[in-house]
C-alpha cells in the first residue's frame, strides 16, 4: 500500500473525513493535508529535498479564492507543477466536475490515474480507487464512466480548438481566416474553415456555431 499520501483540499470537513477514513481503512503510514495548491507544491518539494517523497496525492480541481497571493489557484495547475518536480507521482481527482470530455482530459493529456466523483458514494469509491491505483490500474467512478461512454466525447483536433476558441470570442470566419493567415495556420482559407465548422456541427449535432461553441463548453472540451 501506498506509504506517504497528500490530501488537498479546501474544505476542511471534507479533508478531515478523507484523512480518518485512510487512518482506519487502509495501511497507509503518513497522511497529510493541504487546504491551497500552494502549499501542496510546497510540501511535495521539501518532502522531495528531504528525500522522503510523496508517493500519491488525492485532490480537488476548484479551490475557494482567498485573501491570500496564489500561484497555482486549480488542481489541473497544482497536478501539472507537482509533476514536472516527480513525474512519476500517481494522482487521484475528487471533484464535483461532471464534464466528461474534462475527465477525459484530465486522465489522458494530465495522466491522472484515477476520478472520483465527490457524493453519495464518493468515500467508498475512493477507498476502491487507492487500491486500484495502488495496483497500477486506472479508476474511473462508474457514474462518470457510463456518461464518458454514452458521449463518445468527440476527440478535438489543435486546429480546431484553436477554431471555436476564436468563435467564443465573437471573431468572425474573415478575421479568423486573417489571424490563421498571420501566424502560419493551415488550413486558413474561408472555405476550409466553413468546411470545418460543418464537420464539427455534424458530430456534436449542434444547430449552429453558438450551440456549437455552447455544447463543447458544456462537455469541457473547450
Amino acid at each position: 500500500m501506498f506509504k506517504k499520501v497528500l490530501v488537498t483540499e479546501d474544505l476542511g470537513s471534507i479533508s478531515h473525513g478523507i484523512a480518518q477514513m485512510l487512518y482506519e481503512r487502509t495501511g497507509i503510514d503518513e497522511i497529510q493535508q493541504a487546504h491551497y495548491c500552494d502549499e501542496a507544491f510546497l510540501r511535495f518539494r521539501r518532502a522531495i529535498k528531504d528525500h522522503e517523497p510523496f508517493d500519491l496525492l488525492i485532490t480537488d480541481l476548484s479551490f475557494k479564492e482567498s485573501h491570500r497571493e496564489r500561484k497555482l489557484t486549480s488542481g489541473m495547475e497544482l497536478i501539472k507543477a507537482i509533476q514536472e518536480i516527480q513525474p512519476d507521482i500517481k494522482v487521484i481527482v475528487y471533484s464535483m466536475e461532471d464534464r466528461p470530455g474534462k475527465v477525459k482530459t484530465l486522465l489522458e493529456e494530465y495522466g491522472v490515474s484515477g476520478y472520483v466523483c465527490k457524493g453519495r458514494y464518493g468515500l467508498s469509491e475512493l477507498m476502491q480507487s487507492i487500491t486500484e491505483v495502488y495496483n497500477d490500474f486506472t479508476y474511473v467512478s462508474p457514474r462518470m464512466q457510463d456518461a464518458m461512454d454514452k458521449n463518445n466525447v468527440f476527440e478535438l483536433k489543435d486546429y480546431d480548438i484553436m477554431l471555436l476558441t476564436h468563435l467564443s470570442k465573437g471573431l468572425t470566419q474573415e478575421q479568423i481566416r486573417d489571424y490563421f493567415k498571420q501566424h502560419q495556420i493551415s488550413p486558413c482559407s474561408i472555405s476550409s474553415i466553413e468546411k470545418r465548422l460543418n464537420k464539427l456541427k455534424y458530430n456534436f449535432k449542434a444547430k449552429n456555431a453558438i450551440h456549437l461553441v455552447a455544447m463543447t463548453k458544456d462537455l469541457g472540451l473547450l
